[in-house]
C-alpha cells in the first residue's frame, strides 16, 4: 500500500500520456512533432508505469523478447517506404509516385504517415528496451560488502 498516492495519479495519467503520444504521432506531419517524439512520449508512458509499480509489471504487459522485433519492424516500415516509392519509379523517399495524379500531394501525406509509424515504433521499442537493460541490471557489491 506504500505510495498510494503516487500509484493513483499514474493510472489516471496513463491512458491520456499515450493519447496524447497518438495525438503527435498522427498529426506530426502538419506541425511539430511526430514519430520520433510520439515513440518517446509512448515509452514514457510505461516507463512511469514500471516506475510506480514495478519492472515486472511492465515486462508482463511489454516483454522484452517484443522490442528488438518493433525496433526492426520500424527500421522496415521506414524502409519498405523507401522502396515501394523506387519500384513505383520514384527516388527513395519520393512520396509523389504514390500517388501522382493528386493535386494535393495525397501520395506525400500517406508517404509521411506510413515513414512517422515506423519510426514511432523504432523508437519506442528503444527506448523501452534501454530502460528494460537498466532497470533490470542487478546492483554491483558496494567495496565494503566484501
Amino acid at each position: 500500500m506504500g505510495h498510494l498516492i503516487l500509484r493513483v495519479t499514474i493510472k489516471l495519467l496513463f491512458a491520456p500520456i499515450l493519447l496524447f503520444a497518438l495525438y503527435v504521432q498522427f498529426h506530426g506531419d502538419y506541425g511539430p512533432g511526430g514519430g520520433f517524439q510520439a515513440g518517446v512520449i509512448f515509452a514514457a508512458a510505461f516507463i512511469l508505469h514500471a516506475l510506480g509499480f514495478g519492472l515486472g509489471s511492465c515486462q508482463r504487459v511489454i516483454p522484452p523478447n517484443w522490442l528488438p522485433v518493433g525496433m526492426a519492424l520500424g527500421v522496415l516500415i521506414y524502409m519498405g517506404c523507401g522502396f515501394y516509392t523506387m519500384f513505383l519509379g520514384g527516388n527513395f523517399l519520393d512520396y509523389d509516385v504514390i500517388q501522382p495524379d493528386s493535386t494535393h500531394h495525397a501520395g506525400q501525406h500517406i508517404g509521411i504517415v506510413v515513414v512517422e509509424i515506423g519510426v514511432g515504433l523504432a523508437v519506442a521499442a528503444t527506448m523501452l528496451q534501454i530502460f528494460y537493460a537498466f532497470a533490470g541490471r542487478e546492483p554491483e557489491p558496494m567495496d565494503d560488502a566484501w
